[in-house]
């Protein structure tokens, strides 16, 4: 049994992503991306999981689920969903159901993909 700490991840799926405001940047280049950020929480000895969601529709259900399969101690919700104007109520959204949901795990934000590790570091 592994004793590493447990983190969510919650992002766009990049499919629903409107890469207009964010030049040169790609749904390839944003998986690797997430693939990435996976490789560094491993090699910081988490065990990190994505839960990739869509503007809203499903989006609070996605993540009810995952948090029902599994306790999470901490539980990040990227910059994508935290800064967009646009998804500002999904964003609230969000935050309510990791609350209800996973009420004993931390919630952290980062800046970008690649400051995740940092940010949930500073809750563990």
């Amino acid at each position: 049994m592994s004793t590493a700490q447990k983190v969510l991840l919650i992002g766009f799926d990049p499919s629903v992503v409107d890469y207009s405001k964010w030049p040169g940047l790609t749904p390839e280049k944003l998986y690797a991306a997430f693939d990435a950020d996976l490789a560094s929480f491993t090699q910081a000895g988490f065990e990190a999981q994505y839960c990739l969601v869509d503007l809203g529709a499903t989006a609070e259900e996605s993540v009810r689920k995952t948090l029902a399969a599994q306790q999470f101690d901490v539980v990040l919700i990227g910059a994508g969903v935290r800064t967009s104007v646009d998804h500002f109520l999904l964003f609230e959204k969000l935050v309510n159901v990791v609350h209800r949901h996973a009420g004993s795990a931390r919630i952290c934000f980062n800046t970008g993909p690649t400051d995740s590790v940092a940010a949930v570091r500073r809750w563990v």
